[in-house]
């Protein structure tokens, strides 16, 4: 099974959710073989999303974030409770831009990690290094941590995702990665982790045009898709292409 999905990030008003999510909803049940789908939209578009989507839908629905407590005074933060009441089955935690702009540590990714898991989600870790750690061949060793911290005093992790997104490939001035960027640090988290998680994705500037190539790379169970998915046609030729790829027989 590959994993395919993409957060809008702070992108899309509800109208543009329902649309998006209601022409999802209307293709053929075996369009995608051998995909997971599953789409993040922003918070105020949860509700509107699920109820396009349809209880029980192939597609699987994600938050962006959630806190680790169950409730109280913390305003302007959503619960895991809350996001799952709204229909979520994942949520994205520890991307960078979290990281670098709202304080997010290796500490909370974790504490967020274990009330995702408590509540029978999906937690989508993100784990990326910036341009001087690809440089100095340090990489795998980064984002090993990253890993580590995350997970860190979680007896099963069996239904954690991993995304690997390098700081380097990702938003609108992300360079797009040849393979050879990032095969190392992808081999690095399958070996390392690739056994005790759901799967292993990879995310950055990643298009319908490389996707076969990135997908075709050891230890890489899927993709994280950013802007060549917030339309739903780039969301359903990469998914298209996706499950070409899973009908294949994989090395």
């Amino acid at each position: 099974m590959l994993w395919v999905g993409t957060s809008w990030k702070m992108n899309g008003l509800i109208a543009f959710a329902r649309d998006y999510a209601s022409r999802l909803a209307s293709q053929p049940a075996d369009r995608w073989n051998g995909v997971q789908p599953f789409v993040i939209p922003s918070s105020t578009a949860l509700a509107a999303v699920h109820d396009e989507l349809g209880d029980g839908s192939a597609v699987m629905l994600g938050a962006q974030n959630a806190h680790w407590e169950e409730g109280g005074a913390w305003t302007g933060e959503l619960s895991v409770p809350q996001v799952a009441d709204a229909g979520a089955r994942i949520v994205e935690l520890g991307h960078s831009e979290r990281r670098e702009y709202f304080g997010e540590t290796d500490r909370t990714v974790n504490l967020k990690v274990k009330a995702v898991l408590q509540h029978g989600l999906r937690p989508i870790v993100c784990v990326g290094e910036p341009e001087a750690s690809l440089q100095a061949g340090t990489s795998s060793d980064y984002i090993s941590r990253q890993v580590e911290a995350a997970l860190d005093g979680i007896p099963d992790t069996t239904a954690v995702l991993l995304a690997y997104e390098p700081i380097w490939a990702i938003g609108e001035a992300g360079r797009e990665p040849g393979p050879d960027d990032i095969a190392g640090a992808v081999s690095t988290l399958a070996t390392r982790f690739g056994s005790s998680v759901e799967a292993v994705l990879y995310g950055g500037s990643v298009n319908a045009g490389n996707a076969t190539e990135i997908l075709a790379l050891p230890g890489v169970d899927g993709l994280f898709v950013g802007r060549s998915a917030w339309s739903v046609e780039g969301y359903m030729e990469i998914l298209d292409v996706a499950a070409r790829c899973a009908a294949r027989p994989r090395m």
